[in-house]
């Protein structure tokens, strides 16, 4: 158990280090681009030599700023977002040299206007139906055009080998969260929902893609000598809880919190940057851009119409992780996650016969008891 917790306090320690390996990356001269969401091809960026970060959009700290500028009834995610820009309190986004975004939704594609005043800001168009004949090729010119902002504006090459390389070492990452995240399919399960996050917001923030791949194998060879000894990190019993939604952060682990306090067990994840973005990989038989653009193409955002993808999506986590009721997250003014709730309600309800709860929510602590209430009676009617 305690060889367990030193492995996570050294993931605790990488992500409060992360920072100031950046730093001193970029003074080495190493390009960093900016990312915010689970569609940017971080391939790409990676076969162009330069640094993908994720960029700080999950504390509602920069917000009273951003919305000097920005409606007060946008999703807080988008204002997060800005004010972490225009308050330059986001240190990753202080060494972007680049940021890449995306057409997900409109609130993010006028924000990124703005974003492009205080950084320059690479919009990629996303297609928004999959079942149209020039989706893909859409967007693997986009993957393409993206790789020649890349090219021109660090004077670097991206070819089909360095693309190769690049897809390889993510999906040894993505095996690597995709094999840690499964042991919680075990009952009990062997992770936390908390962990799980950790691990996740780990592997976002380690530039060093095998050293990411190391720390996360070791975690989970840990947790699986310990398991078989006996040793469970939860009680058996607990109900088993999918989590699906908008993209979690910091603010929004009150939910988590809530479910696991109230005696819960958060088992899965369907959210942006957990198995959405993990569980497939890209195929390594394919030419690299095409594979890429299929692969990506796929994540399966609310954005999407129809998104039928996240609905098998779903289905196949409930059933591989055993699950007892679905919680969706939603943020205040995330239009597409409201509307698309309907359909997550009824797969839960009708098709799948377990209970769903919905809860809507933005960054601020002040509906944190009224979460924990009503989670309480929810785990408690399971």
């Amino acid at each position: 158990m305690q060889e367990i917790e030193i492995m996570y306090e050294r993931l605790r320690g990488g992500i409060q280090q992360a920072p100031v390996e950046l730093k001193e990356l970029h003074e080495q001269g190493k390009p960093v681009v900016g990312i915010y969401c689970a569609y940017t091809p971080v391939e790409v960026i990676m076969a162009a030599g330069a640094i993908p970060v994720s960029l700080c959009s999950t504390s509602g700290a920069p917000i009273a700023a951003a919305e000097e500028f920005l409606p007060r009834n946008l999703c807080p995610l988008i204002k997060a977002s800005y004010g972490f820009a225009i308050t330059d309190k986001c240190p990753y986004f202080h060494f972007s040299d680049l940021v890449v975004g995306e057409t997900t939704c409109d609130g993010k594609k006028k924000m990124y206007e703005y974003l492009n005043r205080i950084r320059p800001t690479h919009v990629m168009q996303l297609p928004q139906t999959l079942d149209r004949p020039d989706s893909l090729p859409l967007w693997e010119k986009e993957l393409r055009l993206l790789a020649s902002v890349l090219e021109e504006r660090f004077g670097t090459q991206v070819t089909e080998e360095r693309l190769s390389e690049a897809l390889r070492i993510k999906n040894r990452e993505h095996r690597a969260l995709n094999d840690i995240f499964t042991l919680a399919a075990q009952n009990p399960p062997l992770m936390t929902g908390l962990e799980t996050l950790l691990v996740s917001d780990f592997s976002r923030v380690c530039f060093d893609k095998e050293r990411s791949v190391r720390e996360i194998t070791a975690v989970r060879d840990q947790l699986v000598a310990h398991a078989t000894k006996g040793w469970r990190r939860m009680e058996p019993g607990r109900p088993r809880i999918l989590v699906t939604g908008c993209p979690l952060g910091k603010a929004l682990e009150k939910v988590i919190v809530a479910i696991e306090e109230a005696g819960g067990a958060v088992v899965c994840y369907e959210n942006c940057g957990n198995f959405k973005s993990t569980r497939e990989l890209v195929d390594e038989t394919q030419p690299p851009f095409s594979a890429l653009a299929a692969k990506y193409l796929r994540t399966p955002c609310s954005c999407l119409s129809p998104n039928d993808g996240r609905m098998d999506l779903l289905r196949d986590l409930a059933g591989e992780f055993r699950v007892d009721g679905v919680v969706e997250v939603i943020l205040q003014a995330c239009h597409t996650y409201a509307v698309e709730s309907l359909r997550v309600r009824e797969l839960a309800r009708q098709e799948l016969e377990m209970p769903y709860i919905a809860i809507e929510t933005d960054y601020s602590p002040s509906d944190a008891e009224q979460i924990a209430t009503r989670i309480g009676a929810f785990v408690e009617m399971l």
